[in-house]
């Protein structure tokens, strides 16, 4: 079975991501608002009603600020920890809030969720693997280095959203204050251009399809200086740069490297082509 995979919303301004099959999905973070989340699923062609949880991977507002209205008018549960609950002071209602644990499986239908911990400078801060049976697809954001278990889960992907935040040569140069670019570099804050790259050329499995260059700062990126720069490396891959502003198309992932691009379609003409 394959999975069907959109960003959207990737940025400071706010983090979606749709991952599903024929029958349910999930989303990782909610950080746009309930309205934009539904009007940009229809405009993909994606029903509300396939969404079945929320995944949640740390408690800044640009991930968290829909979750709230989105979970209560779809009853939908929402998959987050305690810590990152108390200190993103969601009011979420008590029959929706679920928790997990690093590296334990969750299963959402067919879907299989698994958690495990990143460094950044959040509560109790996580990524997630999104299995289902022989695909894989990774949503690694927010991640200040990539340690031994980006690395190890980057290897089982066949499609993973990676943070590219910033140049480092637009930062250093940039009009940020010293101690945000330093938060910004540091071990628990974003991953650049360039850690991104290493980790896309040293640990790429030959089977990954496609790479959603995801998280991209509106002050210290570029989309055309990231998509540059990671094609021309790209050897197969697909690389897609997340928009900050609007969805991506949807993407048909499966475990052959015969994944097409679907543009927006209803979910109903999808199916024909699991």
């Amino acid at each position: 079975m394959s999975l069907y995979i959109t960003s959207l919303n990737s940025g400071s301004n706010g983090n979606c991501y749709y991952v599903g099959n024929n029958h349910e999905a999930i989303l990782v973070d909610a950080g746009i608002s309930c309205r934009e989340v539904e009007r940009r699923m229809k405009r993909l062609g994606l029903g509300m009603e396939k969404v079945k949880a929320i995944f949640v991977s740390h408690e800044h507002t640009d991930h968290i600020k829909g979750i709230p209205v989105l979970s209560r008018k779809h009853k939908l549960p929402v998959y987050i920890t305690d810590p990152c609950r108390e200190y993103g002071q969601l009011q979420l209602d008590q029959q929706h809030i679920r928790s997990f644990r690093p590296h334990e499986e969750v299963q959402v239908g067919s879907l299989t969720i698994t958690a495990f911990p990143k460094f950044h400078d959040a509560s109790d801060p996580y990524s997630f693997i999104v299995s289902c049976n022989e695909v894989k697809v990774g949503v690694f954001t927010d991640i200040g280095h990539p340690c031994d278990q980006v690395v190890n889960y980057f290897r089982q992907c066949h499609a993973v959203f990676l943070e590219a935040n910033y140049d480092e040569e637009m930062l250093e140069n940039g009009r940020y204050p010293y101690y945000l670019k330093q938060r910004i570099r540091g071990d628990r804050g974003h991953l650049s251009n360039k850690q991104a790259l290493d980790l896309f050329l040293s640990h790429r499995p030959s089977f990954m399809s496609h790479l959603f260059l995801s998280h991209l700062s509106k002050e210290n990126n570029s989309p055309d200086l990231v998509q540059d720069l990671f094609t021309r490396h790209a050897n197969g891959t697909q690389i897609v740069v997340a928009s900050r502003f609007k969805e991506t198309a949807v993407y048909h992932i499966h475990t052959k490297s015969d994944v097409v691009k679907r543009p927006a379609v209803s979910f109903t003409q999808l199916q024909l082509f699991a």
